[in-house]
């Protein structure tokens, strides 16, 4: 018994086909205009996010940065109490 198999799109297919759709232009790829349009209104939904993508890796590596920077300083502080607990 063979299994019905959805056929697979790759992801710069899907944006190819959403930017044709955008321009009324995604008939000829032989896509179910459902397909079409779901995949149009997720580019059009994630469009900002391309821009984004800079902004929140920024953000999430001054988070991280932060966050190491009070690790070093803890560790800090405990060493310098261990070497007090050990020159006396």
């Amino acid at each position: 018994m063979s299994k019905n198999k959805r056929k697979q799109y790759s992801a710069e297919f899907k944006a190819k086909v959403a930017l044709a759709a955008i321009r009324d232009e995604a008939s000829r790829f032989g896509v179910h205009p459902t397909m079409i349009n779901n995949w149009k209104r997720a580019l059009l939904e994630g469009a900002s996010e391309v821009f984004d993508k800079g902004q929140k890796s920024r953000k999430q590596m001054e988070v991280q940065v932060d966050e190491l920077y009070r690790q070093i300083g803890q560790l800090k502080v405990e060493r310098d109490f261990l070497a007090k607990g050990l020159d006396s």
